[in-house]
């Protein structure tokens, strides 16, 4: 399973356990984690733009067999 996936689960389950308690949540409001969301979904998008520049510039390898024939 993903880091992701699994951080967003102890999320979940955190998230139930403070509404279960009725304790207020010290995370930030809504508009600030959408801000966060958006900023993390910018730095994942340059990476992949990033990361396709790199291999459009790598020379292909060629991969030759030991047997002869």
């Amino acid at each position: 399973m993903s880091t992701g996936l699994i951080s967003l689960a102890a999320g979940v389950l955190i998230g139930l356990l403070y509404a279960l308690l009725k304790v207020r949540s010290p995370a930030p409001p809504a508009l600030a984690l959408i801000g966060l969301l958006g900023m993390l979904a910018g730095e994942q998008a340059m990476r992949h733009v990033l990361h396709a520049d790199d291999t459009a510039q790598q020379a292909p390898v060629t991969r030759t067999t030991g047997a002869s024939s």
